[in-house]
This record gives structure tokens, C-alpha cells and sequence, in this order.
């Protein structure tokens, strides 16, 4: 793989109904219905909203013998209304179920943490080398003859592992790692290639963008390793609805697309599920326009580790670098001083328009050539005007700098002042390339001049902005390459907004808390309460708590190993029904829906982690 030039990984051809996947098909777009299996009539209405919006496939959940035999009507109403597009039975808990859904959907998910293991418990199970070879043995007798009747049936497959429903036979050998979401994957792709079974997607998510995005690049490299190359399901699980969302799933799935990764994604909104067509098409294509880029010649650090990276050594400069979290920078050459509270930057760049009424916790950085000694004031360097910079006294600077234009002078400038933050630039189609490319000159250089990404947009809609900005920054986040965000968008949107996105961005990453984080679900044919009213709810009670982690999830299939990563856990327990969790512990079971979101607010208070708005 090429880190600072975009091309598609090579994968094998699956056949799936009418849209074969992999191989040289496009990357496939799909969603998931949130109906009954059972409703016939209401999954064919969503089924044909969601190919209408542009879905190429259509998950049902399937809980049951009964709804798995009811895709038959859902498939033969779909056909006779002309619609045509691949069904996708989405199996856990019980393989009787995917025996018999592989005759009447196109493709059966199969989840490796509950096909056979039990459902999780959290428990540390002790096994000795034969025992867990008898547990193997006992998945591959259970796991050919679905295989030999997808078979029978040119049923395609997807084992799809996420992260918040491991078996504790994985996790007690592996621990809760991206290691052991790739072996739980292998263990049945091994199986399938023994059998001669090459119809298989495969899929590994969670809702922690970083698990997720280390855990696909593990995976795609294990099967390199072992001379296979099935194609890639790429999705975020529970990524919330809104701007959350779209952010998070643009931040974690751009960042495996943009390096070749992925041949089918699913964006997964707590919304309507044809509002997530669009949001995925409009990532697919803005990655896609790279095809054509002009190459960049660059060299890859050999201390760069892309399977396992950590965050690149900085020299820290007052609040950027070493050990800070990654500061965000606004673009206020207009003398627009609104400020949204929540979402205050860290500095602003005004150009030549220093304000004379200055925000105590904000740094200026003004252009070097008007810059004069003041607290709180910086100056910045263009890359073509640096000859300043030895006499100029400032203890921070900047200096913008694009990788097209860095030259020998510059390295030496940057080696020989240790004070100056970089700020890359970029022009080019692909400007991630370009940004990766700068960040591994300054580590083969040895240089450790903290770096801020600077990205620039002409979007008129939000939506555009939030998908292009965090599908540029996902691979510069996961790198370990940001040490600052720098936003800047000439067009309709309001800049304290584009400074929220910045922030969201930073979020979605990991890298700084700014505000609640919610892990929600979509919600499916499984979803055991009115999902969306309910998270409108909970966020109006709780978004004020900032670095609060809230789970709320439709049942029990991710629920608990999700909300492991979560504060806090708002879990469907049946019909109407509400299990409340403090992290993995179960507080109170079986709630009245009308009576959870009060209860919820009374746990986060009686454990110390409520404060009232102001």
C-alpha cells in the first residue's frame, strides 16, 4: 500500500444476487431496515425507500425461525414490484436461523461472537490448548453444513465481528484487543477457505473509531499474510444521529477508504434508514475523485508503524505538541468575534486585523510582517517569507507551509527553531497524501516541530463540510499525526459552526473531549423502544455533561460490550422495556420505557457525574 497515493485494494470477486461485490465493481452502498420481519408489507415500503435513495443492498434482522422464513414473501414482494436489489439476513445467537435464511436471502450475516459461543457474559474462561481447539472444532461442525447449504442455495455470506459482542472464549484468551476481533474473524474464514466457500464479505466495527479503524488494517493485512483477499464491509457501529454521526462514520470508514480499504459500506444513523444512503454515497464519491490525482513522491518513515501507530513525537510549544491535546485554530480575518461557549479555538488567525478587544483564553496569530511583541499574540510565516525568523523574537510561531514547496532551506529552519509550529497546506486533489507526505519528512528528519493540518473547503451545506473535513482528517488522526486543526470554509456556513465541526472531528477521534458523547444504535427489526424520540430525550436531559459517554442501544446484541466503552447504558430489555447499565454492570433490569430516562438521570446523579445547566 501506498500511504501518500490513493488505489483501491485488490479484492476477490463475491456474487451477491444481482450486485456482485469486490473484484471491479464499485464500492456498494446498503442499510439496514428497523422494521418487524415479520411486518411483510412495512419491510417491502422501507426496503423500496432505501433503494430508492440509492441502497444497493437491504439488511433484515432475523431473529427468529419465523422471520427468517418470512423473507420469501419480503423477497417475492420486492421482485414483483420490480425491485430487485439483494437481500441480506442479519443472523445472531441461533445458526438454525441462518440455515434457513440462506435459502431465502442473497447473503446471511453470520456474527462470530455469538454463532456458536454463547452470548457475552464478561466471564474470564480458563483454557488450556486442547480445550480451545475442541471449542474450533466444535464452530467448524456447526458452521459446514450453513456453508454447504449456502452452497446448495449461491447464498454469499458476511462474517461480521463487532467489537461489543466478543465471546468470552476470545476475550479471555486475547482480551478485549483488535487482535482478538481479527482472530475471531479468521477462525471462520480459515473454515471457509478449507471448504472451499469464497462467497464471504467480511466486516469488523465497533463505535470507538480507533478500535475500528486499527482493527480492519490488521485484519486486511492477516489475510494478506495468509494469501487471501475476500472483500470489506466497512461501518462505525452505534455512531449516533446528526452532525455526530455523520462525523464519526465520515472520520472512521474515510479513513480506511482513502487508503484503498472497503468495497461495501453501511453509514449507521440513528435516523430514518434512507437518510443513510446519502451520507454514504456522498463519502464514496468525494474518495473516489483521488483516482486521478497527481502522484506524490514521497518516502515513508521506517519508525512510522501504519498496523499500530502512535502519536508522533513533538517538542511541545506553549499548548501544541509533546503532550497536549490537539489545539484548534479559526480563520478570522473578518473581524467576526461570535464565539459558540462550547466550542471556544485555541487560537485564531486574523492575518493583518488584529482585534484591539482581545479573548483572554485565545492566542492570535497574526501575519510575521506586522507582528509585534504583545501577550497572547504570534506571528506566522508564509513558507516563501521566512528569512524573519532568526531575528524575530516570539516564543511560539507558525509557519504555513505546503509539502509541494518544502525545501532543504526550510528543514534547516525548522531544525534550528524548535519554537515554530508547522502548518501544512495543501492544493492538492488528494491532500491527505500531501499532509501524510509532509508529516514523514519531518520524522525522517528527526524534526519534532508540532504539526497543525490546515484544510480548506467552498461548502455551502453543512452535511458536505462535516463529511469532506473528517473523511480528509480520519488517517491524519489515526496516524498520530495531528497536533492541531485548522478549518477554514469560504462559503455559507457560520464560522463558530465550522469550529464546532473542528472540535466534533477531534472528537470522534479521540483525541479531545468537548462535549457528551452518545454510543447509539440505528436500530432494527430488533429495537425493543421508539429509538429516535428516546434519544432526543436523553440528549436534551444530558448534553450538558461534557465527557459523559451515554449508550443508548435498541437490545441486548451490542448493547453490553458496547456500553463497556460507555459511562453509562440506556439498553432495550424487552417490549417497552429498559435495563440501565453503570459501564458493563447491569444497575436495574426490566424498567418501564415511560420511567427510564428519569431513572437514567437518577444513576448518573447518585454517582456523582450530573451537574445542573446553567
Amino acid at each position: 500500500m501506498n500511504l501518500f497515493n490513493y488505489s483501491r485494494r485488490k479484492s476477490s470477486e463475491v456474487n451477491i444476487g444481482a450486485a456482485p461485490l469486490g473484484g471491479p465493481h464499485p464500492i456498494r452502498i446498503q442499510s439496514m431496515t428497523n422494521t418487524s420481519t415479520q411486518d411483510t408489507k412495512a419491510c417491502i415500503e422501507q426496503a423500496k425507500r432505501i433503494v430508492d435513495a440509492g441502497g444497493e443492498y437491504v439488511r433484515l434482522t432475523t431473529q427468529g425461525i419465523k422471520e427468517a422464513e418470512n423473507l420469501m414473501n419480503i423477497n417475492i414482494g420486492l421482485r414483483r414490484e420490480g425491485y430487485m436489489t439483494p437481500l441480506v439476513a442479519d443472523v445472531h445467537f441461533n445458526p438454525k436461523v441462518a440455515d434457513v435464511a440462506a435459502r431465502f436471502a442473497e447473503k446471511v450475516r453470520i456474527n462470530p461472537g455469538n454463532y456458536v459461543d454463547p452470548g457475552r457474559t464478561f466471564k474470564e474462561l480458563d483454557y488450556t490448548d486442547e480445550e480451545y481447539q475442541a471449542e474450533l472444532q466444535k464452530i467448524r461442525d456447526r458452521f459446514v453444513p450453513f456453508l454447504n447449504i449456502c452452497k446448495e442455495n449461491r447464498t454469499a455470506i458476511r462474517i461480521g465481528v463487532n467489537h461489543g459482542s466478543l465471546s468470552d472464549r476470545i476475550m479471555s484468551r486475547y482480551g478485549d484487543t483488535p487482535e482478538g476481533m481479527v482472530e475471531s474473524c479468521m477462525e471462520f474464514l480459515r473454515i471457509c477457505v478449507a471448504e472451499d466457500f469464497n462467497e464471504v464479505v467480511l466486516s469488523i466495527k465497533a463505535s470507538n473509531t480507533v478500535v475500528m479503524v486499527k482493527t480492519v488494517r490488521l485484519l486486511a493485512h492477516a489475510m494478506e499474510k495468509e494469501g487471501m483477499s475476500f472483500p470489506l464491509h466497512l461501518g462505525v457501529t452505534e455512531a449516533g444521529d446528526g452532525e455526530d454521526g455523520r462525523i464519526k462514520s465520515a472520520l472512521g470508514i474515510g479513513a480506511l477508504l482513502a487508503d484503498g480499504l472497503g468495497d461495501t459500506i453501511r453509514v449507521s444513523l440513528s435516523e430514518e434508514p434512507e437518510a443513510e444512503i446519502p451520507v454514504a454515497r456522498k463519502l464514496v464519491d468525494y474518495i473516489e475523485t483521488r483516482c486521478f490525482s497527481p502522484q506524490i513522491e514521497a518516502v515513508e518513515c521506517n519508525a512510522f508503524n501504519y498496523l499500530s501507530p502512535i502519536r508522533r513525537e513533538t517538542t511541545a510549544v506553549k499548548s501544541i505538541g509533546g503532550t497536549h491535546v490537539p489545539v484548534v485554530v479559526d480563520f478570522r480575518m473578518d473581524g467576526n468575534r461570535c464565539f459558540n461557549p462550547q466550542f471556544i479555538p485555541d487560537y485564531v488567525y486574523v492575518g493583518r486585523n488584529l482585534p484591539e478587544a482581545k479573548e483572554a483564553d485565545i492566542g492570535y496569530i497574526v501575519d510575521a510582517d506586522v507582528w509585534k511583541p504583545e501577550e497572547g499574540v504570534y506571528p506566522a510565516f508564509n513558507f516563501s517569507h521566512t528569512e524573519q525568523m532568526d531575528s524575530c523574537t516570539a516564543e511560539l510561531k507558525f509557519c504555513f507551509l505546503p509539502y509541494a514547496a518544502l525545501t532543504e532551506e526550510h528543514i534547516n529552519l525548522l531544525r534550528k527553531h524548535p519554537e515554530v509550529v508547522v502548518i501544512s497546506q495543501s492544493n492538492h486533489h488528494n491532500r491527505l497524501g500531501e499532509h501524510r507526505a509532509l508529516a514523514h519528512r519531518l520524522m525522517n528528519e528527526k524534526l519534532k516541530n508540532p504539526l497543525i493540518l490546515f484544510q480548506h473547503y467552498e461548502e455551502e451545506e453543512l452535511e458536505n463540510l462535516q463529511i469532506k473535513a473528517a473523511a480528509d482528517m480520519g488517517a491524519l488522526v489515526f496516524d498520530g499525526l495531528v497536533d492541531g486543526i485548522f478549518l477554514f470554509n469560504r462559503g455559507a456556513i457560520a464560522t463558530e459552526v465550522v469550529d464546532a465541526t473542528a472540535f466534533a472531528i477531534l472528537q470522534a477521534g479521540r483525541l479531545r473531549t468537548s462535549k457528551t458523547e452518545y454510543i447509539s444504535c440505528p436500530g432494527c427489526g430488533r429495537t425493543l423502544f421508539n429509538l429516535q424520540p428516546t434519544i432526543a430525550r436523553i440528549k436534551a436531559a444530558t448534553s450538558h455533561l461534557k465527557g459523559l459517554k451515554i449508550g443508548i442501544m435498541g437490545c441486548i446484541v451490542n448493547g453490553p460490550g458496547e456500553m463497556a466503552d460507555a459511562d453509562y447504558g440506556y439498553v432495550g430489555a424487552g417490549r417497552g422495556k429498559v435495563s440501565l447499565y453503570k459501564q458493563k454492570e447491569c444497575i436495574e433490569k426490566n424498567i418501564p420505557e415511560e420511567q427510564a430516562v428519569e431513572k437514567l438521570l437518577e444513576l448518573i446523579k447518585t454517582n456523582g457525574d450530573y451537574i445542573e445547566k446553567e
